[in-house]
């Protein structure tokens, strides 16, 4: 209820709202044991929690992290979920180098430990567009330039072009043989939802020049 007020005071203040709201829950870590916390969530209330956001504030991102387990992300992306993690590692240091369990400095345990190129194939598996998409910030589409956008749907025309860019860029530097192949099924599906002929062609064209290998970094 905090949260959402929140957000209704930067709505009502500065016109713009929340960008993106995190629901992390409490887990195990050296010292803690979360299961001693009588106030924790059942998975049940998570999942109202998460829905109950996505209808107060439908054009904020939401995410998840691999706090969470496989079963409990797939039920809440079918509530408003848009943002998940893959891979992830909370140690110091843990993406250079595995540390060895006995000198464990995770900050907390891990649920979700499928690897990022799992993660992609599961979410296309259901028929999302795995995004890697950062042109916003990089195009200094924030603040009350992106909440316009969102607000008015047209964010859409940026988004889902760069969602198919950015998959595919990955599909091609890092995917597994098997995720490829279902990456391109999807990619080549998608492109007949992209409404606009001139975008559509261009899309065409720079997803051409990255499984060439003559362009990369393309976005709108």
């Amino acid at each position: 209820a905090g949260l959402l007020m929140h957000a209704e005071h930067l709505e009502a203040v500065f016109g713009v709202g929340p960008h993106t709201i995190s629901v992390p829950r409490l887990r195990n870590a050296d010292d803690i044991d979360a299961s001693a916390f009588t106030n924790g969530i059942d998975d049940d209330t998570f999942a109202k929690i998460v829905a109950c956001i996505r209808i107060a504030v439908p054009y904020t991102g939401m995410i998840v992290s691999t706090r969470e387990s496989q079963k409990c992300r797939e039920r809440v992306l079918h509530l408003g979920i848009s943002q998940i993690s893959g891979g992830s590692k909370t140690s110091v240091g843990g993406y250079a180098e595995p540390e060895p369990d006995e000198e464990s400095s995770a900050q907390f345990d891990v649920s979700d430990t499928r690897t990022l190129d799992q993660v992609v194939k599961w979410l296309m598996d259901m028929d999302y567009i795995p995004s890697f998409c950062t042109a916003c910030y990089r195009e200094g589409r924030t603040g009350d330039r992106f909440m316009s956008l969102c607000k008015s749907q047209q964010i859409q025309n940026c988004c889902h072009p760069n969602a198919l860019m950015t998959l595919k860029e990955y599909l091609v530097d890092y995917a597994s043989p098997e995720t490829k192949a279902v990456g391109d099924a999807i990619l080549q599906k998608e492109l007949a939802n992209i409404p606009n002929d001139k975008v559509r062609a261009k899309v065409i064209e720079h997803l051409e020049a990255i499984e060439n290998g003559t362009g990369n970094d393309f976005r709108f």
